[in-house]
């Protein structure tokens, strides 16, 4: 039977305990936005009292109008020395001016005996205490009961006579954290279900929640596990599982599990299809790559490489894709390599509006010199643009927009205690025009891709649109040492859209050469479709 479920938002403050994961004031406040138009029920800000970009961000999210969301603010019980009133954490809570106050507890003894110094009993008292001090200062009053799992283990009744004490203080919502990561989805129905027991025999109505992490790689699974004990009516996480050590449960991964396989009813259901950008927009506001890999979100959650899966894929998708991609904002592709059959080059001519048969000898040519080209070491998976270029070529159809002539890149160490400089030369045609220019750079991909913007941007302006967002150098054989053949992958952007090219050679300098070459062909070679299309 289905039941609703609560979607509790942590990115903001746990997820910022990821190591190399940083948010800005102004990052926090546009993930918020897109939270709230996702369908997330509950946002977690942070914690006011821990540093400065939090207490700012609850000062800045005010003039925020939410469409969905509530904000929640997130702390510590009281100090065992400061009466509630006095208590700086909680004084910095209720400044928040959030509906939602969320307050984590001690579950475990030892963590009250050995890291608060205090008696069992004691611990009882500053739950209880903290969240009647609270309570009527909330719309909404959450108790996350910290390390509940391995409290529960090590003295049942102690665990349990926690959870009483925040209810008796006006908890609405008892939050049961796998704060170490190390429980396993078997063990979890048992104890919820004690806890269902303990708290009704009580006389206590009230609901329960999830909040678990991944250091036992089953944060998803225990949070799905708990839910489908339909005991539990609220799952925290965040989103790309972002969290300390490795990590929360992921939102993008439980959030469709939710929907399509458990059908439990959340307002995520009617904007699950925002799911894979407000993946993307997290990411990118960290300064952090996609995961590719990444269920439901990353670029080959949808990715058929295989001949034969392709083919069938085309029939019906269902043979190797537990849901269609575009309900979570995803998308289809069909990879282009070295084990690509005809129906691969065929799905991307479709794809690029390129008229190419079965039966065209055209066909067997592409095929052919993407092989050769792969045993040289191109690969196209993630070079997608490269691949349209080279069937755009073989098929007669793309426009050389410049002839290249020579180019030289010096790097000068003039200092051991300072950077070199960097210039790049560069020789080119432009319609029977020779251009001849230099640029500085901040070393020689840079200072190249300086110079050939320089050369042609007053031919074509809308260069000036583009930009190289990723690179990467790939050594492919290390039998000659230095002398290696490396492949190089650049990703640039426009308004648009993104896209990826490569190049392949035993010199770094010239592998980049060829890979932002393409991208630039590309880039032009969107323009004029573009321009075409206006015109038709």
């Amino acid at each position: 039977m289905t039941h609703t479920v609560e979607l509790y938002d942590t990115t903001l403050r746990d997820g910022t305990q990821a190591e190399n994961f940083n948010l800005s004031v102004d990052d926090k406040i546009r993930i918020t936005v897109a939270l709230d138009k996702l369908g997330i029920d509950y946002i977690e800000g942070g914690w006011p009292g821990s540093n400065p970009i939090s207490a700012e961000y609850f000062t800045k999210v005010r003039s925020l109008t939410l469409r969905h969301a509530q904000l929640a603010a997130f702390g510590s019980t009281r100090h065992f020395r400061n009466k509630p009133e006095k208590d700086p954490n909680l004084l910095a809570l209720i400044a928040a001016d959030t509906p939602v106050i969320t307050i984590f507890g001690k579950s475990w003894d030892i963590h009250v005996e050995d890291a608060l110094d205090i008696k069992l009993e004691d611990n009882l008292q500053i739950i209880q205490d903290t969240l009647a001090f609270l309570r009527p200062k909330v719309d909404h009053l959450f108790y996350d009961a910290e390390h509940f799992f391995d409290g529960f283990k090590a003295n049942e009744d102690f665990a349990l006579q926690t959870l009483a004490a925040a209810v008796d203080g006006g908890a609405e919502t008892l939050i049961l954290c796998d704060t170490n990561g190390g429980t396993l989805p078997h063990e979890l129905p048992p104890i919820i279900d004690k806890v269902h027991s303990y708290l009704n025999a009580q006389g206590k109505d009230t609901k329960i929640g999830i909040h678990a992490h991944n250091d036992s790689e089953t944060a998803v699974a225990n949070s799905l596990i708990a839910v489908s004990n339909s005991k539990v009516s609220q799952v925290q996480g965040t989103v790309n599982g972002f969290g300390e050590r490795c990590g929360n449960a992921n939102l993008t991964s439980i959030i469709p599990a939710l929907v399509f396989k458990l059908g439990v009813d959340c307002e995520v259901r009617k904007h699950i299809d925002r799911l894979h950008s407000t993946s993307r927009l997290i990411n990118e506001l960290a300064n952090l790559p996609h995961n590719r890999y990444q269920p439901y979100v990353g670029e080959s959650a949808f990715a058929h490489k295989g001949g034969i899966h392709v083919s069938a894929v085309k029939k019906n998708p269902l043979t190797y894709e537990h849901i269609t991609p575009d309900k979570v904002g995803n998308f289809r592709r069909i990879l282009i390599s070295d084990q690509s059959g005809r129906s691969n080059i065929l799905h991307k001519a479709k794809k690029w509006n390129l008229k190419l048969e079965a039966n065209d000898p055209v066909l067997s040519t592409i095929i052919a010199e993407l092989k050769e080209l792969e045993n040289q070491g191109y690969q196209y998976e993630g070079a997608e643009a490269s691949f349209e270029l080279l069937m755009r070529r073989a098929m007669g159809l793309q426009r050389n927009y410049f002839r290249f002539e020579s180019f030289r890149v010096m790097n000068h160490k003039y200092r051991m205690d300072k950077p070199p400089l960097t210039e790049a030369t560069i020789r080119l045609f432009i319609g029977g025009n020779e251009v001849h220019t230099a640029a500085m750079g901040d070393g020689p991909v840079n200072a190249l891709d300086a110079a050939i913007r320089k050369a042609l941007v007053g031919y074509y302006p809308c260069l000036e649109e583009m930009e190289l967002t990723d690179y990467k150098v790939r050594v492919l054989t290390g039998e000659h040492g230095t002398h290696a053949r490396v492949r190089v992958l650049i990703e640039s952007k426009d308004d648009v859209c993104n896209w990826g090219t490569v190049g392949v050679s035993v010199n770094i300098i010239e592998a980049s050469w060829q890979a932002l070459i393409d991208s630039i062909s590309y880039k032009l070679m969107k323009e004029d479709n573009k321009s075409d299309r206006q015109r038709g």
